[in-house]
């Protein structure tokens, strides 16, 4: 009795520092694992194991004073942990994710994924063909093996684990399955929702918040009901009606004459693009490479005779 007043006081207590709760499902978890998970959890968020009952109870017990917590009530059903925290949920959903252990196939349970034995060559004598064909399990013997010619779906999502298939699934070495707490609500002060909605980014809430906007501005327009959103769009169009008017009679004003000269003489209003200073190209003065004269070798003198003759002689 001792036992449960301070089950409840803990639960009461824990409802008041803190303000959100990860509700976990804890099928098939062992001591083992959830251990591992408290100690991840440690800094993140505080996990609680106990009897739906007495957490119900508890939240009874407090409700007076804490109306939200009765969000909770509806959802304390089954083999379920309660994860509290004040800091990041994303962080907590993602250590329990992190922590699954891959179990076997029992006769008897429930399997919650599809299962797929693949083409393979068993190693297995030929003796043990009886475990496939009670399954229909296509195989041929394959140098003194059992091979499966083709992969074979052997268990259906919520499909009952018979005696044939777990002995089959051990004797393939296979641990089709994986076990862990597993997120199933979120109570954040008050306001529940499901675990996938932290996977949200902030685009995705900009988009939706966007297209949201867009509805009910286009739903204001066609009702012609006026709200924040659609008051703009609505003095943009009153105003091209009264600008329409404007032109089509003889009443201006202010923001008409403009556009009454403009369709008076466009030519008024056509920009005349500025003259593009010329940028002077700077001449590059090509440096003629002058040609120096080669002085030209001395010509050759024509050898005289001096005055003499040919053979030097006077005469």
């Amino acid at each position: 009795m001792e036992r449960k007043k301070n089950y409840v006081s803990q639960v009461i207590n824990m409802t008041e520092s803190y303000k959100k709760i990860l509700i976990a499902e804890a099928a098939n978890v062992g001591s083992s694992q959830m251990q591992e998970i408290r100690k991840q959890l440690r800094g993140k968020g505080i996990l609680l194991m106990g009897k739906n009952t007495m957490m119900k109870k508890a939240i009874h017990m407090h409700k007076d004073s804490n109306p939200k917590l009765a969000a909770l009530l509806p959802h304390l059903k089954g083999n379920i942990g309660l994860i509290f925290t004040n800091g990041d949920l994303k962080a907590v959903r993602d250590v329990i994710n992190s922590n699954k252990q891959d179990a076997p196939a029992k006769a008897g349970q429930v399997s919650n994924k599809l299962v797929v034995i693949p083409a393979q060559n068993t190693g297995m004598e030929p003796t043990k063909t009886s475990f496939f064909q009670a399954l229909n399990i296509p195989t041929k013997i394959s140098k003194g093996t059992v091979e499966i010619v083709s992969d074979f779906k052997i268990l259906d999502i919520g499909q009952k684990v018979s005696q044939s298939e777990a002995a089959l699934l051990n004797l393939l070495n296979m641990k089709p399955f994986s076990y862990g707490l597993v997120g199933q609500t979120i109570y954040d002060d008050g306001t529940i929702y499901t675990p996938d909605v932290l996977d949200t980014s902030d685009a995705d809430m900009f988009k939706t918040l966007q297209d949201a906007l867009v509805n009910i501005g286009s739903i204001s327009l066609a009702t012609n009901y006026p709200t924040a959103i659609s008051v703009a769009s609505s003095i943009s169009s009153g105003f091209k009606d009264i600008l329409a008017v404007s032109i089509g009679t003889n009443y201006d004003f202010a923001q008409s004459k403009s556009i009454k000269e403009f369709l008076k003489d466009p030519s008024k209003f056509a920009l005349t693009a500025p003259k593009k200073e010329e940028k002077k190209e700077e001449k590059k003065e090509e440096k003629k490479e002058t040609k120096v004269a080669k002085p030209k070798s001395p010509e050759p003198e024509e050898d005289g005779d001096m005055g003499l003759g040919l053979f030097g002689g006077d005469d």
